[in-house]
């Protein structure tokens, strides 16, 4: 999740996921509560790219729904990395998830309300 100035929705998704994919196993294996939260994390993360991916390929109204229902789980998951941040051996860990999550969260707002905006 590198700090550069412009990357599309995807290539920022991709990572996400694949950050949380690596923390994965290590946050799983902390006890059950955190694997339920890692589990819940990794399904979101991973949702909202997927639904990207299939917002690039659709036409106007279909990418609306797609990149709506990313940022459904881009909220989601920011919600479960907040969550499992109030432990403090993972707050560090989690804190640029919590970032780029909220960024998600942001960019997606302004994204849905302009693919709905009629032309």
């Amino acid at each position: 999740m590198a700090d550069t100035p412009v990357r599309d929705f995807r290539s920022r998704a991709y990572d996400l996921a694949a950050a949380v994919l690596d923390l994965y196993p290590r946050l799983a294996a902390a006890g059950p509560a955190q694997a339920h939260l890692a589990h819940q994390l990794l399904r979101a993360t991973t949702a909202i790219g997927a639904s990207l991916e299939e917002g690039a390929v659709a036409n106007s109204r279909d990418m609306a729904a797609k990149y709506a229902i990313a940022l459904r789980e881009a909220r989601e998951a920011n919600y479960w990395a907040r969550l499992a941040a109030r432990d403090p051996k993972w707050s560090s860990e989690l804190a640029p998830i919590i970032k780029e999550t909220g960024e998600f969260v942001a960019m997606l707002t302004v994204a849905v309300r302009k693919l709905r905006t009629p032309f």
